[in-house]
């Protein structure tokens, strides 16, 4: 077979020649494969904006773990207190804080990173909007 453009040529003639309800349909198709395109891109983007939020909620996971630390070092100092009734449990008593001080660090920064996660699949946005753009004939 000869690659002299013919080929194409009979293309654009055959392409030419269609009808009304052909060009329709051939939109219709078109419009279909689109569709299926972007919910394909949008579920991606889901997926991955997902991933980053899994990370953040481990960091409040982390956070609440270090926090029970934390009360069970209080716990331990209140016994101490109550057992040795000076320098121990004061000991027992500043660990406790400190850990839950730590704890409640890690959670608040698990939370402020939530905050600010972006679940708007951000690029299938902008092809939709481009789309829209190129059928208005704007682009």
């Amino acid at each position: 077979m000869r690659d002299d453009g013919t080929r194409g040529e009979m293309m654009q003639t055959r392409r030419d020649d269609r009808s009304l309800g052909e060009l329709f349909g051939d939109l219709s198709h078109e419009t279909r494969t689109l569709v299926r395109q972007e919910v394909a891109l949008a579920k991606t983007e889901l997926t991955q904006t997902a991933a980053e939020v899994g990370k953040d909620v481990g960091f409040l996971a982390v956070g609440g773990a270090v926090a029970y630390a934390g009360l069970l070092a209080i716990l331990a100092a209140i016994i101490l207190a109550l057992a040795l009734v000076l320098p121990g449990w004061l000991a027992a008593a500043i660990v406790g804080v400190v850990v839950a001080g730590v704890g409640g660090a890690l959670m608040s920064k698990g939370l402020a990173a939530l905050k600010h996660a972006d679940m708007a699949p951000r690029q299938t946005l902008d092809t939709l909007k481009g789309d829209v753009d190129a059928v208005k004939g704007e682009k």
